[in-house]
Parts: C-alpha cells; structure tokens; sequence
C-alpha cells in the first residue's frame, strides 16, 4: 500500500548543531575538491593556454551541452599518494559522465599538467573503472588524449598485472565487439603503450601541431636502432594523415577537435531500449526539502534518526509502497520513484525498534528477520526488472548466542546472495556508518554497484574506530605483557587514542574516495541527480539480462 512518509522537522538545537556540523563537513570536501581541480596548479594552466592548448577541465566543459551538468567520478583518486613523486592530483586523469547532444557519454581526459598526463597505478584503476561502466552500462566513451605515457618510476606498479595499463586496451577491444562507440582526440603527446588507446576506438582525430602518436619517441628510436628523426615524420598530425592513415580526423585546434566529437556523436543511431527499458513516469518532488537532511542526520554517527524522515526528502512525492513493513525492522525495503524511474529502495533503518516478539532491536545492525526480508525484496525487484537503490548506514550484523543460534550466518548469506546475483542497475549511497559485513549485505564497491557515492558523513571500515581501536590495544597489551612489560593508565590512554587517531584516518570518505572504493563524495541534495543520469546510462543496454538466483539455505 503506497504511503506517505516523512514528517516536518521541527528546527530544534540538535537539528541546527547537526546542520552546521554536516555543512561544515560538506565545505571542507568542497574547499579540497577547488585545489584539486588545479591539477598542477594555476602557473601550468596558464602555460597551457601559451601553447594554444585548453585545460583539461575546459575542454570537457567545450565538450558537453551548454547549460549540462559533469558529473565527475573520481575527483579525489590518489589524493594523499605518490607524495615522494610531488603527488598526482586526480591521478592526472578526469573521468566522468556529460551530455552530448541529449546524449550520456563517459568522458576520460588526460590532465597535461599533472607529470604531463602520465600514468601512475591509480590512473589506469580509474580509466578502468570509466571502462566498466562503460561494458556494463554501454554507453559511449570520448576519450582526450594528452599523456607522456607510463610513470616510469613506478612502471613494476602499473604495467604487467591483470588490473594494470594493459587490460584497458583489453577493454578498448571489448566494448568495441560490444557495439559501444569509442571516440578518441589525440590533443598532446600519445606514447609507447598508449599509443594503442586511441587506435583501438572506433575513431580517431588529431590535433597539428600539438598531437603525436608513436610507438617510441625519438630519443628511444635512436637508442633503439640508430635512426635519428623529429617528432613530426615520426609521428606528426601530417604524417599520419596522409602517410601512415592511422588517423581519421586532422584538425587545427583543440577547438576543432572538440566540435569533430560533437558533430561525430551527434549522429549516433538511437538508442532501442532508451524509453522502456526501466519504468518512468512523470517526476515530482519529494514533499520536503532535501536541504533538511542535513540537519536529519546526526553528526554524532551512533545517535539515531528516523530514516524515514530521510527518505521522504529523497523520493517523489515522499510516497514509499514499503515491503513487510512490521517484519525485519532494522532495514526499510519498498517501492518508490526517483526523479519518475521506479527504482526498490533498500536502506538501514537508525531507529531502535521491537520485533515482533517485542524484543528491542538496535538500529543500523542487520537481524536475521531484517536479512531475510531484504533478500527477499532483492529478489522481487529483479524478477520484475526494478532497479534497486542501497542507502547504508550499517554496524553490522546482529552477533551473539542468540543470533548466532538463529542463524544469522545463513539469514545474512542469503542476502548477500541476492545482492551479488542481481542483474538490475544497482546503486549505493554510503550516508553513515558502512561497516563490516553489512557494508557487501547493502552493496559495497565489492557487489559492481552502477554508482557508489559517499555523503561526507560516511565512514567505511571493517569496524567502529572506538571498538577498533580497544581491540588493538587488547593485543598490544597482551604482547608487552608477554614480554614482561606493563602500562600505566596514561600510557594506555596516551595510545588508545594513537591507535584510534590512525584508524579514524583510514575510515573518512576521502581516504575510500582516494583509493576508489568509491565514485566520490556528494551532497546529499545531490543523490536524486545522480540516481537519474545513472538510470538514465543504464537505459543505453539493449535488455536485462537473465536473473538467476544462486543456492539458498532456508
């Protein structure tokens, strides 16, 4: 039965100290993404420019429609690494998802500025995760090349595995087979391995003067073979336009280049899934402001809240048609609309409830009754082809005799089953805790969500920082003591809190965004946007494939 849900919030001075603090979080992701998004800084910009070459970012922004909004995956990649290589902001890559003439494309594009565009192992992680999303979304893929190639310093770190340089060109090949469109503009230098990139798209244009393409640059030819050869016989816009035929496109200038993609996309045949694939109808507003999350969730993470309230200022018309609404209390399961597309809602509930036995249950931990509900509603909304939406906040799953004697083991696998054998776009917002087993139960990286997104209130570890970090002292102690030494209570507090500090550090939304673990950090008024272009992309597959469900213990 469809409901409203959702209630107006009363501005009380917990919900204006939960405002402040959540924005405060909110200002400093936006304050580091500013510096971020200077790649090697304002002077390497401008020398860019003296070259008659755009900025990376300008160049997407040229790109896309006019008035379209980029959104980025992977902005904070490598952030805090590759230190004692003076950093490499944004891995020296931007990726993301723009509009081209009405049209969701991937765009991957190579920042100059950073070690002039070379690769290091977080690059290709990145550039392979656009791919992936590309492969599992077939949506087209633009790529604007400008890159010295392989780090050499770290090229043991990048080169030869499964996950490294090479399998993107596997990739390349992949979707091609796929039917996906692959277009790429050489703009600066493309060299030795990568050089395969943008021959291995379906298309290929450069720019005179700036572009080149080669195998081996000049000074390894000569080193290699003895020739001695400039850059533009060897692999100059010229040349391989009319000697080679390597090249599809010559144009003049970054400019040009980026109006040959837009001309090239513009006449992509239409896409046959593109209205009914998912089900969409007329979208409408939630009935209350999404601004109000801010002041919903606590910033003390282990206070609870209602998660309905939260709900009801992200879904349409704050109508939720919600699955065994008195059974499995501690996760919310039901169907809702996003921005119009029917999606299944899956999200931990924070309130402490009673089951049906009138037991109290603690929010945000998973019980054996709320596990079973969950991969259930799972596997309802793919046999009827829903996509599913996970909002975590989760401790875990319930722990002790009883649970254990419940079988919450076998409860909690079959919802891990249902999740990992789901065939529907699948996307996740980490708005709390995420930790444990409940962060693969409520689809973390691990489980191929389409988008994995982070408020900056998440926190993703395998444990609390508080229960971590008493744990490690436990074992720290219980080694001294072996070695006939003892602490005072100074000295154990001094390094309960050293231990605490470095924990807490591994657990924030930046580090999980830096490594990729997720697709960034966003605001949450930015969760409806993101649910619908992500729906939007998926609607580029022809058809779902086949659900099947794996074996299951009842």
């Amino acid at each position: 039965m469809t409901k409203t849900i959702g209630k107006p919030i009363e501005r009380t001075l917990a919900f204006e100290k939960n405002v402040d603090g959540n924005k405060d979080l909110l200002r400093i992701i936006h304050e580091r993404a500013s510096k971020t998004k200077l790649g090697g800084g304002a002077k390497a910009q401008e020398k860019l420019k003296e070259k008659n070459k755009m900025p990376a970012r300008d160049r997407i922004t040229a790109l896309i429609d006019e008035g379209s909004k980029f959104l980025e995956i992977g902005l904070f990649v490598a952030d805090g690494m590759y230190v004692q290589q003076g950093g490499a902001p944004s891995a020296g890559v931007i990726t993301g998802i723009g509009i081209i003439h009405g049209r969701e494309c991937l765009i991957v594009a190579n920042d100059p500025t950073v070690k002039a565009g070379a690769w290091f192992p977080m690059t290709a992680k990145k550039n392979m995760r656009i791919q992936e999303i590309a492969i599992e979304n077939k949506v087209p893929v633009i790529y604007l090349v400008d890159s010295a190639g392989v780090f050499l310093p770290m090229q043991d770190e990048i080169f030869p595995d499964k996950e490294h340089f090479g399998r993107q060109f596997r990739n390349n090949a992949v979707l091609s087979a796929m039917g996906v469109p692959q277009i790429a503009a050489i703009m600066g230098p493309c060299v030795a391995g990568g050089a395969y990139l943008p021959i291995m798209s379906d298309e290929a244009i450069i720019v005179e003067g700036n572009g080149s393409l080669f195998l081996a640059g000049p000074a390894l030819v000569e080193a290699a073979i003895g020739e001695k050869t400039d850059i533009d016989p060897l692999g100059g816009a010229v040349m391989h336009s009319t000697v080679s035929g390597v090249i599809d496109y010559k144009v003049k200038d970054d400019a040009e280049a980026i109006k040959t993609i837009r001309s090239l996309v513009s006449k992509f045949s239409p896409l046959k899934g593109k209205k009914n694939l998912f089900e969409r109808s007329e979208s409408y507003p939630p009935l209350f402001d999404s601004e109000e999350i801010f002041g919903i969730l606590p910033i003390d993470r282990a206070k609870p809240y209602s998660t309905y309230d939260f709900l009801s200022r992200i879904i349409d018309k704050s109508e939720l048609d919600e699955y065994k609404a008195d059974y499995g209390k501690t996760i919310i399961c039901g169907y809702a609309r996003i921005d119009g597309w029917a999606v299944g809602i899956v999200a931990n509930n924070r309130e402490v409830v009673k089951n049906g036995k009138g037991e109290i249950q603690i929010g945000g931990v998973i019980y054996s009754e709320s596990a079973d509900k969950a991969a259930r509603f799972i596997n309802n909304c793919n046999q009827r082809g829903i996509p599913l939406v996970f909002f975590q906040d989760v401790t875990g799953f319930m722990v002790g005799t009883r649970a254990e004697q419940g079988g919450i083991i076998k409860d909690g696998a079959k919802m891990v089953n249902a999740v990992a054998n789901s065939v529907v776009p699948k996307f996740t917002f980490i708005i709390g805790n995420s930790y444990g087993a409940g962060n693969y139960a409520m689809c973390g990286k691990a489980y191929d969500p389409r988008l994995i997104f982070a408020y900056p209130s998440g926190q993703i570890a395998v444990m609390g920082g508080a229960q971590a970090s008493k744990t490690l002292l436990t074992l720290k102690t219980a080694n001294l003591r072996k070695e006939g030494k003892t602490l005072s209570e100074d000295e154990e507090n001094a390094m309960l809190k050293e231990i605490k500090d470095k924990y807490d550090e591994t657990t924030t939304p930046l580090y999980a965004a830096s490594r990729l673990w997720i697709d960034g950090i966003i605001s949450p008024t930015d969760t409806r946007a993101i649910v619908s272009l992500g729906l939007a992309c998926a609607s580029h597959q022809d058809s779902i494939p086949e659900w099947k469900s794996g074996v299951l213990q009842v």
